[in-house]
Formats: C-alpha cells, sequence, structure tokens
C-alpha cells in the first residue's frame, strides 16, 4: 500500500478513481471487489481502522486519504497510531485536465456541508470530495464539481452502501455513483 506518497498523476493519459468515504472501520465487500479494479483509491475520512486500508488494493497501490472527524488515535488499534496521526486534513491532487481537492467536509458545516463553501475554499479544483454526510451527492451543475461519495461501510448508509467512480481522460471526466442496496441489488447514478 503506498498511502499518500503520490498526488501528481498528471502524467497518466486515463485514470479510473475509486472515490469512498465513511467506512466508520469496515468496507462493504461488493465495494471493496469494484473499487481494487480502479487505478487509485481516494477516501474522503472516517476510515476508523487499518484494517480498511488494509484491505484496499487498487491496481497502481496507490491510496489517497484524508483524517475524518472520528479518525482519532483512540478508534484506532495503538499499533496504528502513527497512520491515523499522520492523515492530512485535506490534500490536492493533480490529473490530467485539473485538480483534486480532498476533505472529509465537517468543518463546512457539522449537518450538511456547504458546497458553495467547498468551491470558495479550493477556488483551482476542478472537483472538491468530501464526506461526512454519508449522502451520495453528484453535484457538477455548475463550475467545480463537488462530490460526496457517500457510505462505503455499514454505518448510516441511507438504503445501502455507496462509491463514486471517476473516469478522467485527455479529453473528458466522467463520474458513476453507484449505490449498493440493503436487498443486495446494485442501482446506477451515472452523470
Amino acid at each position: 500500500m503506498q498511502l499518500n506518497q503520490c498526488l501528481d498523476f498528471s502524467d497518466h493519459n486515463k485514470l479510473e478513481i475509486a472515490i469512498i468515504s465513511d467506512t466508520h472501520g469496515e468496507i462493504h465487500a461488493e465495494i471493496l471487489r469494484q473499487i481494487n479494479q480502479c487505478d487509485i483509491v481516494i477516501h474522503a475520512g472516517d476510515i476508523c481502522g487499518y484494517q480498511v486500508l488494509a484491505q484496499i488494493q487498487p491496481r497502481q497501490g496507490h491510496i489517497i486519504a484524508v483524517a475524518g472527524n472520528n479518525d482519532r488515535p483512540y478508534v484506532w488499534d495503538v499499533k496504528h497510531w502513527s497512520i491515523v496521526k499522520s492523515l492530512p486534513q485535506q490534500v490536492q491532487i493533480q490529473v490530467t485536465g485539473g485538480q483534486i481537492a480532498v476533505e472529509h467536509g465537517h468543518v463546512h458545516d457539522m449537518y450538511k456541508p456547504s458546497h458553495s463553501d467547498l468551491r470558495q475554499a479550493h477556488p483551482d479544483a476542478r472537483l472538491v470530495i468530501y464526506g461526512h454526510t454519508h449522502h451520495l451527492i453528484i453535484d457538477d451543475q455548475q463550475e467545480g464539481w463537488v462530490i460526496n461519495p457517500g457510505a462505503a461501510g455499514k454505518t448510516r448508509t441511507h438504503g445501502g452502501a455507496s462509491w463514486v467512480k471517476l473516469i478522467v481522460t485527455s479529453n473528458e471526466w466522467k463520474t458513476i455513483g453507484q449505490r449498493i442496496e440493503d436487498k443486495k441489488q446494485k442501482v446506477d447514478c451515472a452523470k
């Protein structure tokens, strides 16, 4: 696992990026299977345990993760405290066609982070990724997309665990939001 070791992927003509958040110590098995088929994985916080990171194995080996409001040493096993303490509050990633900003989002409102605030906090980002609310949201209606992949674990999934795939090419960016319904049925929300 290469955790936060590379933040510049601008030399890649095509990337499939898995975006997850709010695993709270457990990742849904179907989401894990699908994200491990992507090139890199972005986790927008509330990981709540090294075991989640250890299971993630994207094709290129890169995991980019930020700390959530629940990523505190007392939540993680003591032998992994150095990892949780090293998680940044936010990161900027360079990919073909722009910058991606990642943070957990709770500092923009504990209950419903403002997309306007997130855009203002990251004016150079083509995409802002946040978590915290456990709601799958793809807001691409204006300049500076905002995505919340929802909850990829089993905590407050609002109908099922979810994640987003971002496909980046030199010509376009495309998002696909996926929810694994509690009844094991998959519903795709393509944008």
